[in-house]
C-alpha cells in the first residue's frame, strides 16, 4: 500500500462519525496513520458509552464533535468525506485550502486497490433505481458461481473494511460496487471490468440543484470502466466515452450481442441477441423493470466471463430486496405490495410501468403516494395517473403536491389509514401499491420503517375484519 506512505507526514481529517467515518477510522488506524474525525453532531454515536469505548479503543484519534471545526478543516492536507455530507450547503469547502485533497472512502479503496500486488476486480452499478436490486443479484450469482464476491459502496460492507488485515481470510477476488451519485462526486480512479447507469430521473435535485449535473455525475462511472452496460430505453444512460464498448439492453427485440424481450409462443422471454435465455413467468421479480433488472445483471455478469447458461440456470432462485415490489402475504385475495424503497418519482414510475401490465380487464390499481420530495418534480406521475391507477391516496409533506395531478385523490394523514381508504376501495384480484414517489423522513425514521408499518397495516386490517 506504497500510496498510503506519502500521507504518513499529512494532517488528515475524516468527515462525519457514521458507517462510512467509522469504516476509515479502522482503515487508517490499521496504517498507523494520524487523523482526526470530525462531525457536527453533538453525539453522532448512539450513547456516551459508545464513545467512551471509542476513544479507549483509538486513543490516539481526536474526535471532534458538536460543529465542522474551521481551523482543524483549514490546515488539513487530505479530507475523506463520508458521501452524504454536502460540502458545498456546510460551508465546509469554503473553508478548505485549494491544496487540500478532498476524496471519499471509494476512491481511497481503489487507488489502493490498483496499487495492490493482487487488485481485486470491480463490477460497477449506479442508476437512480433497481441498482440494490441488480447488485444483490449479481452477488447472489457470484456466490451460486463460486466466484468470492463481496458487496460494497452503497451497500453491503464499508468498502475499505475489505482492505482490513483482518479481513484477509475472506480471500475477496470481486468486488461489486453499487455507487451513489454522491459516491461519485469524489470517484476517479476505478478500473472497473464493466460500469452501468441503470436508468436516471429527478433525484437529490436539492445537493445537485439541476438534472444535467446529477446525469453528467452519474455518466462519470463510465470512463472507469472498460465496458459500458446501458439502457437503450433510457438516452441519459449512454456513456459519453467516444469508442468504449458497450452492451444495452431493453424492453425491445435486441440485436447480435445485447440483451432485451421477445415474444416466443405466449410468453415474454429474455434474449441475448438470438438466443432465447428464459421466459419471464419463470423469474420471481415481476413487471418490466425488472425484467431491466434482470437483463442488466445478465450484461455485467457476462462482461466478467460468467456463464449466461449458468447464470439463467441460478436466477430463480433470487427472491429480491425487502420493501421493493414485495408482495405482502394476505388472505383477502387482493394483491398489497410494498414498494417503500421508491423514494423518488423514477422509482415508483417504474413499478406503476412494471406492474399495470400485469393486472387483467377489470382490475385495478390502488397507489398509494406521498412523503418528502426532496424538491423533486412530480408531473412525469401524471400520465400513469390517468391512464393506470384507478385511484390514488396520498399523505406526508407532498401528499397535496402528488394529489394535485390526479381527480378525486383521497388524502389522509397516516399510512394505517391510506390502508383502511385502500381496503374499502379493493375488490379481490386488484392490487394496492405503496410506491410513495418520496423519501419517508417527514413520517418515518426510514423507508423500511415506512414499509413494515404498511405490512403491518395490512395484517391488522385483515384481523379486524375476521
Amino acid at each position: 500500500m506504497s500510496f498510503l506512505t506519502e500521507f504518513k507526514d499529512k494532517k488528515i481529517v475524516v468527515l462525519g462519525a457514521g458507517m462510512t467515518g467509522l469504516s476509515c477510522l479502522r482503515f487508517l488506524h490499521s496504517q498507523g496513520l494520524s487523523f482526526a474525525i470530525n462531525d457536527s453532531r453533538q453525539m453522532p454515536f448512539a450513547s456516551e458509552e459508545i464513545l467512551a469505548q471509542y476513544n479507549k479503543d483509538y486513543p490516539e484519534v481526536n474526535f471532534v464533535l458538536g460543529q465542522w471545526q474551521q481551523a482543524l478543516l483549514a490546515n488539513a492536507d487530505m479530507v475523506i468525506a463520508s458521501p452524504g455530507i454536502d460540502l458545498d450547503k456546510e460551508g465546509i469547502r469554503a473553508v478548505i485550502s485549494p491544496e487540500c485533497e478532498v476524496l471519499g472512502d471509494v476512491e481511497l479503496f481503489c487507488r489502493l486497490n490498483n496499487n495492490s500486488e493482487k487488485p481485486m476486480s470491480m463490477l460497477a452499478l449506479t442508476g437512480s433505481n433497481g441498482k440494490s436490486t441488480v447488485v444483490s443479484l449479481l452477488a447472489y450469482l457470484a456466490k451460486e458461481l463460486s466466484v468470492r464476491a463481496e458487496l460494497a459502496g452503497n451497500i453491503g460492507e464499508p468498502i475499505l473494511d475489505l482492505l482490513l488485515p483482518n479481513n484477509a481470510s475472506k480471500m475477496v477476488d470481486m468486488v461489486i460496487a453499487e455507487l451513489s451519485s454522491f459516491q461519485l462526486e469524489t470517484l476517479k480512479s476505478m478500473k472497473a471490468i464493466a460500469t452501468s447507469v441503470l436508468n436516471l430521473s429527478d433525484d437529490h435535485l436539492d445537493r445537485h440543484k439541476t438534472l444535467a449535473n446529477y446525469q453528467a455525475i452519474k455518466q462519470g462511472i463510465y470512463p472507469q470502466g472498460k465496458v459500458a452496460v446501458i439502457n437503450r430505453q433510457d438516452e441519459a444512460t449512454a456513456t459519453l466515452v467516444s469508442n468504449q464498448k458497450t452492451i444495452s439492453f431493453g424492453i425491445d427485440k435486441p440485436s447480435h450481442g445485447h440483451f432485451g424481450l421477445s415474444t416466443i409462443g405466449n410468453s415474454t422471454w429474455i434474449m441475448f441477441g438470438e438466443q432465447a435465455l428464459t421466459p419471464l413467468e419463470q423469474l420471481p421479480l415481476a413487471g418490466l423493470h425488472n425484467a431491466q433488472n434482470y437483463m442488466a445483471a445478465l450484461a455485467l455478469g457476462y462482461c466478467a466471463g460468467w456463464s449466461l447458461a449458468a447464470m439463467v440456470d441460478k436466477m430463480p432462485g433470487f427472491i429480491g430486496l425487502e420493501h421493493r415490489c414485495q408482495r405482502v402475504n394476505s388472505n383477502d385475495d387482493i394483491q398489497w405490495i410494498n414498494d417503500s424503497k421508491a423514494t423518488n418519482v423514477g422509482a415508483t414510475l417504474a413499478a406503476l410501468s412494471g406492474l399495470a401490465p400485469t393486472l387483467t380487464a377489470g382490475e385495478k390499481l390502488i397507489l398509494i403516494a406521498g412523503g418528502d420530495g426532496k424538491g423533486a418534480d412530480f408531473s412525469p406521475l401524471k400520465p400513469l395517473f390517468n391512464n393506470a391507477v384507478s385511484h390514488l391516496i396520498t399523505l406526508g409533506k407532498d401528499g397535496d403536491e402528488i394529489a394535485g395531478l390526479a381527480d378525486d385523490a383521497i388524502k389522509v394523514t397516516s399510512l394505517a389509514e391510506a390502508v383502511l381508504q385502500a381496503k374499502k376501495l379493493a375488490q379481490p384480484g386488484d392490487m394496492v401499491l405503496l410506491s410513495p414517489a418520496c423519501a419517508s423522513i417527514d413520517m418515518f425514521k426510514n423507508y423500511m420503517v415506512r414499509g413494515e408499518q404498511f405490512i403491518a397495516a395490512v395484517i391488522a386490517g385483515e384481523v379486524l375484519c375476521h
